[in-house]
């Protein structure tokens, strides 16, 4: 019989908590106390490995990229972000949840190859939003896997990243050319409309949550373009 062992608990910032679970052979993340599905899982993580690979290929010649990633999960996003990197690129990952740290700098650090120890990695125990408003010009690359996309589930002030509003901070946040990476469960033309008003082109990819079948998730790619944006004249 599969084993479902409850290992570590973390509480969330404004209420509530994640759970880590042994699940069988994996590891999986889930709200606790709320819907049955986990958040995130050791044997699915193909959509999240896109996150970081597809942008960051894009960077792979670059001299001293620069990278935010929100959103640290369970550490498969920043390993695929760093994989492609030149030796002085810098990742800094934004995560709210000191114990979802914690559990990638022990138990779930193997999995995804232990990216928290690559020098080029610097953590922030912080909200995103925080690093993008603080930082304009800051990034070659954003990649966000924050909460479930623009529909989220654990925490409504997330919501924020997806507004209008917040594509404007992240457009500020993006060097010219930069690259902004969302992550979501699930498609959504309203959204795709959104990032282009703020001044992204925008590809619609959509990447399989494990193997080459089955369910698939989507990934907004903005490109930001020159002349548009929160402060161009429309």
């Amino acid at each position: 019989m599969k084993r479902h062992v409850l290992i570590d608990t973390a509480p969330l910032p404004h209420g509530g908590a994640l759970g880590l679970y042994e699940d069988g052979d994996d590891l999986v993340i889930r709200i606790e106390g709320g819907p049955g599905a986990p958040l995130m899982s050791t044997r699915m993580h193909g959509s999240e490995d896109a996150l970081g690979r597809i942008p960051c290929e894009r960077l792979a010649g670059r001299s001293k990229a620069r990278v935010l990633v929100g959103g640290l999960g369970m550490g498969f996003t920043l390993r695929a972000a760093l994989d492609p990197l030149r030796a002085d690129a810098r990742v800094v990952v934004a995560e709210l949840v000191p114990g979802v740290v914690a559990w990638n700098e022990g138990v779930l650090g193997e999995r995804a190859g232990w990216p928290l120890r690559d020098p080029r990695t610097e953590v922030r125990v912080v909200d995103v939003a925080k690093v993008l408003k603080a930082e304009p010009l800051g990034y070659d690359a954003i990649l966000l896997d924050v909460d479930n996309g623009p529909d989220g589930l654990t925490q409504q002030r997330n919501d924020w990243l997806y507004t209008r509003a917040g594509l404007d901070v992240a457009h500020q946040a993006l060097r010219p050319g930069g690259l902004l990476t969302i992550w979501s469960a699930g498609a959504d033309d309203r959204f795709a409309v959104r990032m282009r008003k703020a001044g992204f082109a925008v590809e619609d990819v959509k990447v399989f949550a494990h193997g080459n079948r089955g369910t698939r998730h989507t990934l907004w790619i903005g490109t930001k373009q020159a002349g548009r944006g929160p402060r161009a004249t429309r």
